[in-house]
């Protein structure tokens, strides 16, 4: 927890010095030309590290203030081995602040989840609604498929998919986590279904940038194909 706690305060510190000077300029400013539209993009995509630390307004001001200063060049005048320690367990206490938010929320979720009619809990918690019937080959662990899915948070945030992407993704079943392997394999080809994934299956209590840690979530899955 320690490590992932670092990375992510060193990644969202870098997505604050790319963007702090322009933001911090000019917050209201929306990117016009692409160049603009690009920076924007990398900072919304490292910035998202960010989002688990739950910075108010008053507190994200205060990381522009200091990203501003450190691009311009001026004198830094906090001594990192005392701050240092001090940002690390600031992350951790925000991130158990949110775990112990997320978790009463997340079992309220995935009861109501379950409750769906022709939905159906495994042994292991996972929760699979049947939305289309496949004619084709089951999947075994090893194999190599082709997906289309929707991922999306309890309150219905979609946090990651392919649909929007317009592209179906070709992922290995040995690679991915705990709640895909075992629903995927529950699909035949052609097949589409709705998975609910209780957080021990799918990111656990870390979470990930754009999913809380702790959080149940579910992902609308289609099998296209079976590659090997």
């Amino acid at each position: 927890m320690m490590k992932l706690l670092k990375l992510s305060c060193a990644v969202a510190i870098t997505s604050i010095l790319i963007t702090g000077i322009a933001v911090a300029k000019d917050s209201k400013s929306a990117p016009e030309t692409e160049q603009e539209k690009l920076l924007y993009f990398m900072g919304t995509q490292l910035g998202q590290s960010l989002m688990l630390l739950q910075l108010s307004d008053a507190e994200l001001d205060q990381v522009l203030l200091g990203t501003r200063d450190a691009v311009q060049g001026k004198a830094i005048k906090l001594d990192p081995t005392v701050y240092g320690p001090q940002l690390t367990k600031f992350g951790e206490e925000r991130h158990k602040i949110r775990l112990e938010e997320e978790r009463p929320l997340a079992k309220a979720y995935l009861a109501r989840m379950a409750a769906e009619d022709g939905a159906r809990t495994t042994a292991s918690g996972l929760i699979f609604l049947a939305l289309k019937s496949g004619s084709g080959a089951t999947p075994t662990s090893t194999s190599m498929v082709e997906l289309d899915y929707h991922g999306t948070l309890r309150d219905g945030t979609v946090f990651d998919s392919s649909v929007v992407r317009g592209q179906a993704v070709q992922i290995p079943l040995e690679r991915v986590h705990p709640c895909w392997q075992e629903g995927i394999a529950l699909l035949k080809e052609g097949g589409k279904a709705k998975i609910t994934c209780p957080a021990r299956l799918a990111y656990q209590d870390r979470g990930l940038a754009n999913v809380p840690p702790g959080a149940a979530i579910t992902f609308e899955v289609e099998l296209v194909k079976i590659v090997r």
